[in-house]
């Protein structure tokens, strides 16, 4: 007996990938058996539903059933089993919870498909799924004016202190290289130039560290960046060049210097750690009063908050003059919030609500580093995407995708990664999720993709000593063109870390965060990340075009985003477009040959120079060593069966 089920082809399941509440989900399974079989069963969470059969496809049998979605959001997981030919075979998703073709097995399978059901009010700002995002640490990026200074000053090129002596015997990470809003201001015309359409920094708060997660006073601006003035003038100036600014909202915890801990009393007024009466103290949780207090993954310079606290909810999200709203007038266009699996649900709905009753066209995004469909954190299912919650997240699954893809070569694993990204996700939140492939919390991606060893096994001094040849220097480069035409070109919103343009290269913090490298000039990276900016300007198709995995074999992957009958992926009119890409990322030469007739194809020409690159459907192509083609077909309209329009999108 053989059965099949593929969650990413529409003759199996349609729709395809998330669903609103109360959708009519058409579901089918393939059977073939030396006997008709006894039973055919979909089992959709804890209730058995029988499937009938359909139709005969190519001397198949198909089965299928209808299920209407939950009218609430959530996540729905189904398997099948089918009685034929004397026993019992089960269906379910791949080991890889990856989506697409399944496995069978002789018992109940433990990995399942799943289905997220999400609001019907679900929508998200339409100026993120179009956006080129660039990320800053605001102390690193451009020196502008004089401001006030606190901390160790360090001179612009130096390296970033990373250990504990050189700040006098404990590490304290209060290193300022001066970085600030008008250094910032002054760079928006280079920003604007390379195709930068919103700028996410990392907190600006005033703070004891250079990170500034340690939060001192979330309503005033660091000193050392300038102040509230500096501030409105960056933002008026950013949105002239067309940019918005993201700013990042840490509301897990505080800084123990600040004036609502105030531990170290550098602040005026009464903090929690001084008075019970302190207006602040229902925002902390003390075991042992005032000196043993929970703390972010138990440092004690970060006591952790009380979220759910009125007092402290009013202040940052639901009151008149909330910290939110603040900066929204400041002009914040929406706020990214720092490790978001750490507060709970309830907040985060209480924040969106604010948010969006504020400014309707406001961003929220969160730090998850998971599938934030299905996470689970603490114990608890997360409803990070079900329409309530976060707009989008950080895609550090699709940085993990490319970075695996691009220095291991296996393009089969690498489309079932970004198609489960596809099936899990919402349209609303997949098109505006940051897709990262680098960040101040991770190692960038140059020194990835030289095949630098996984910092986790270094330690910071080795990190530090470690040499990078220039022939792997040089394959990095390579390789991160590779990565800038991924990130441009697949659903979601490119993402930048500062110098990745540049080609900075750097193990974890604090070598991932040092001074910007002006004197690098334009690289072959920066070139190539502005060229591909411009394109995804130009053609919707990549911003919020369809997609369609068309092959991926030895290494190389193929795939189509389309504008098609006069709409875009959010019914949204648009005019007809198509673009095709294909990536080679091998050290070796790769030849293909893939019909495209299937999609009306009848010549393809190279999308960057117009030239004619095949004159026929059948495109067959030598694809030279770490190389990728952005093709533009030509199509006829087709008139599709029954089964040719099941086509995936």
């Amino acid at each position: 007996m053989h059965i099949e089920h593929n969650s990413g082809n529409l003759i199996y399941r349609n729709p395809f990938g998330a669903c609103r509440v109360n959708t009519l989900v058409t579901i089918r399974l393939c059977v073939e058996s030396f006997s008709e079989p006894e039973k055919v069963t979909l089992v959709m969470g804890e209730t058995e539903i029988p499937m009938s059969f359909a139709f005969e496809l190519s001397g198949r049998r198909m089965y299928e059933c209808s299920v209407e979605m939950p009218c609430e959001e959530g996540l729905v997981f189904y398997y099948f089993y089918v009685c034929a030919d004397g026993i019992t075979m089960y269906y379910g998703n791949n080991s890889l919870h990856l989506g697409g073709e399944g496995e069978c097995c002789y018992n109940v399978p433990e990995s399942r498909y799943q289905i997220t059901v999400y609001s019907k009010e679900y929508t998200t700002p339409d100026w993120m799924k179009n956006a080129v995002v660039y990320q800053i640490f605001p102390d690193r990026f451009n020196r502008g004016k004089e401001t006030p200074f606190h901390g160790i000053r360090r001179q612009w090129g130096e390296e970033p202190f990373y250990r504990a002596e050189e700040f006098g015997g404990e590490y304290l990470s209060n290193d300022f290289f001066g970085g600030n809003f008008d250094g910032i201001r002054q760079k928006l015309p280079y920003l604007s130039d390379l195709g930068v359409t919103a700028l996410y920094l990392n907190p600006i708060s005033k703070a004891f560290s250079n990170h500034r997660y340690d939060t001192g006073d979330y309503e005033t601006p660091d000193e050392l960046l300038g102040s509230t003035e500096d501030f409105e003038m960056l933002a008026k100036e950013a949105k002239k060049h067309g940019i918005r600014i993201i700013l990042d909202g840490v509301f897990s915890h505080t800084g123990a210097d600040s004036k609502y801990f105030n531990k170290y009393n550098n602040y005026g007024g009464e903090g929690a750690f001084q008075s019970k009466n302190s207006p602040f103290y229902s925002w902390y949780n003390f075991i042992n009063y005032p000196d043993k207090y929970e703390s972010w993954w138990g440092f004690e310079t970060l006591p952790n908050v009380n979220e759910m606290d009125e007092n402290f909810i009013n202040y940052i999200a639901s009151g008149k003059d909330s910290v939110i709203k603040k900066w929204l007038h400041r002009g914040a266009a929406g706020f990214r919030l720092d490790v978001a699996d750490e507060l709970p649900d309830e907040f985060i709905k209480k924040l969106r609500s604010a948010l969006k009753k504020e400014n309707p066209d406001s961003l929220l995004i969160g730090e998850v580093w998971e599938d934030a469909s299905n996470k689970v954190s603490y114990g608890e299912q997360r409803e990070f995407l079900w329409g309530k919650e976060l707009d989008s997240v950080m895609n550090y699954v699709f940085r993990e995708a490319v970075l695996s893809y691009l220095t291991g070569c296996d393009g089969k694993l690498f489309s079932m990664r970004i198609h489960s990204l596809l099936e899990n996700y919402p349209k609303e939140s997949l098109y505006s999720a940051m897709n990262l492939i680098s960040s101040h919390d991770v190692p960038r991606a140059m020194t990835v993709l030289a095949d630098a060893p996984d910092f986790r096994t270094l330690s910071r001094n080795e990190q530090h000593d470690y040499v990078i040849s220039d022939e792997k220097k040089e394959l990095a480069k390579r390789r991160m063109v590779l990565a800038a035409a991924l990130q441009m070109t697949l659903p979601g919103a490119p993402t930048i870390y500062y110098g990745d343009e540049m080609e900075m290269m750097g193990f974890a913090d604090p070598f991932n965060r040092a001074p910007m490298d002006w004197n690098h000039g334009e690289s072959e990276v920066f070139r190539q990340i502005k060229m591909f900016a411009n394109l995804r300007k130009e053609k919707a198709a990549l911003r919020t075009g369809f997609y369609t995995h068309i092959c991926a074999e030895d290494g190389v992957v193929c795939y189509m985003r389309s504008l098609e009958n006069g709409t875009d992926a959010f019914g949204k009119k648009a005019q007809g477009e198509d673009i095709i890409v294909i990536m080679n990322p091998a050290d070796c030469h790769r030849y293909i040959n893939i019909n495209l007739s299937r999609f009306g194809v009848t010549q393809v020409k190279d999308t960057l120079s117009g030239d004619t690159v095949s004159p026929s459907a059948v495109l067959s192509m030598e694809l030279a060593p770490y190389s990728y083609r952005v093709l533009t077909p030509e199509r006829k309209t087709v008139q599709c069966t029954k089964i040719q329009s099941t086509q995936q999108k």
